[in-house]
């Protein structure tokens, strides 16, 4: 049952733990939580259904770019996904069904949308203000400890384009994708060759009459051993799970070895680019266009991509690539920087999400009234990725420097969430009401990133990605391999935070 809604401005609850967002890293909050027997938890979700990223991205062709058996929690293993690499949809039922077997819908407000916070010092609580969807109204919840669970790829990044406003058919952003605006017998423009267009950009050019595809920089896009997993091989998962848990260990090791791409190590790299070369040049033979194709700064350096479909599709009569940014979009065509026009029926924005300034974006007000903009105005920082100096009892899931580019975040986000799970039943056993890290070792953990990262192939690759901030530096990607972060992550305590006394001033 949904609680009803209280007057405008009135305390909603005072939980012991308040989560924002019920994605995975929100349910992976609430399930350690428990685990370590704290039941009074509340999260709040700004739309009317859990899911986050899964959610929201619904374009056709959606699909994880990592293994379904290691793209799943530890404690929740599926046996019978139907796919290697697990679509969108399946996924999301994947997580309500989560959410079903460990009785996390009753501690979810829907329709919540988060405004503001501030630690209350007197109280030794949080005071966090929502906005109820639909009605506007104000609601307000007193936590003593505050998790953000938001996730980073969830705030499309639409581009300033000159007469973008005044197109004259449907404009839209592949994270709101538009599913009455039919593309059969259309012409259709997308802007972009991320992740999302490499994934959608092969499903609608199966229908629209023509596709053209703007590329500012060429992506290495390398194959993957996908397709459906029989049904024998389903129902023996389920009979033996032993089975899918030894897959699941294979996997992860697989993707751990390849961060060596990630440390330039000769072997790594040359395999790497031995598969994107075939890959390429078996579906694409005209040489200007495989010109076009291949990027002009080190592999690694943005975001490896993974398809068997992206370059079938580019050599299609019906697709076009411009190799070029947008210089101008009119009524009904989008044109390039050199000036060649495409006509378009329809517009795709395929440009990616805020990643480096969302958190920084979050009005967050901590001991001595201290916001998260200014302890962040020489960029953002936390220590372990998870808290920040004179912040109260405030923890981040996926904060900065966990992002990968080798392997499952689900594996960051479970040992960020037993982290911060674990330390909060230290201070209960501790009598200690709340803490924030020593500035020293926030300080010495930001600093190891910065040294870590500036020789690193996102730094020093030769590339402009979305894991860099506006000054240039790479808040976003932790450097090491998952086992890494796990142990530096299991081994952190107590010692690494102090207790916060009344009236603590932000250092």
């Amino acid at each position: 049952m949904t609680p009803a809604a209280p007057q405008d401005g009135a305390i909603a609850a005072a939980p012991e733990i308040l989560i924002v967002g019920a994605g995975f890293s929100g349910l992976a909050m609430a399930m350690e939580a428990r685990k370590r027997g704290f039941d009074d938890v509340v999260i709040l979700e700004k739309a009317e259904e859990l899911g986050g990223t899964w959610r929201d991205n619904t374009y056709p062709g959606v699909a994880c770019d990592i293994p379904s058996h290691l793209y799943s929690f530890a404690d929740h293993p599926k046996p019978d996904w139907t796919r290697a690499y697990a679509e969108g949809p399946e996924i999301q039922r994947y997580l309500l069904a989560v959410a079903e077997a460990e009785a996390l819908r009753p501690l979810i407000r829907f329709g919540r949308t988060f405004r503001r916070a501030a630690w209350d010092d007197a109280a030794r609580r949080w005071t966090v203000e929502t906005e109820a969807a639909g009605t506007g109204a104000a609601e307000t919840f007193r936590p003593r400890v505050l998790v953000s669970a938001v996730g980073a790829l969830h705030v499309p990044a639409t581009p300033d384009l000159p007469g973008l406003d005044g197109f004259a058919g449907p404009v839209f952003h592949s994270a709101r994708w538009r599913h009455d605006v039919p593309l059969a017998g259309r012409r259709v423009a997308v802007v972009g060759t991320g992740a999302s267009a490499v994934q959608l950009v092969p499903e609608i050019a199966r229908e629209a009459a023509e596709v053209t595809v703007f590329q500012r920089t060429p992506p290495y896009v390398v194959p993957r051993q996908d397709g459906p997993i029989p049904p024998w091989m389903r129902a023996l998962n389920r009979a033996l799970p032993i089975l899918p848990a030894i897959r699941r260990r294979l996997i992860h090791a697989v993707h751990e070895a390849q961060h060596a791409v990630f440390r330039g190590r000769p072997l790594a790299v040359r395999l790497a680019m031995r598969q994107w070369r075939r890959n390429m040049e078996r579906h694409i033979h005209d040489p200007a266009m495989r010109e076009a194709l291949t990027p002009d700064y080190r592999i690694g350096c943005k975001r490896i991509l993974s398809s068997n479909d992206w370059y079938p599709a580019l050599a299609r009569p019906n697709l076009r690539l411009i190799p070029e940014g947008v210089a101008e979009i009119r009524p009904n065509a989008v044109v390039a920087a050199s000036g060649r026009e495409a006509p378009a029926d329809v517009l795709i924005l395929a440009t990616g999400f805020h990643v480096t300034d969302t958190l920084g974006a979050l009005d967050i007000r901590g001991a001595g009234g201290r916001s998260l903009a200014e302890a962040w105005a020489d960029g953002i920082h936390a220590h372990l990725g998870a808290a920040v100096a004179g912040f109260p009892n405030l923890f981040l899931l996926l904060g900065p420097n966990t992002g990968l580019g080798h392997n499952s975040v689900v594996l960051m986000i479970e040992a960020q969430a037993a982290h911060v799970a674990r330390l909060l039943a230290e201070m209960r056993a501790a009598d200690i009401d709340a803490v924030a890290p020593r500035p020293e070792a926030e300080a010495a953990f930001a600093a190891e990133m910065r040294e870590r990262l500036a020789a690193s192939v996102w730094q020093a690759g030769g590339c402009r990605s979305w894991y860099q901030d506006a000054a240039g530096g790479n808040p976003t990607l932790w450097p090491g391999t998952v086992g890494e972060f796990q142990r530096r992550l299991a081994a952190a305590d107590l010692a690494q935070y102090r207790p916060v006394p009344t009236r603590e001033t932000a250092p």
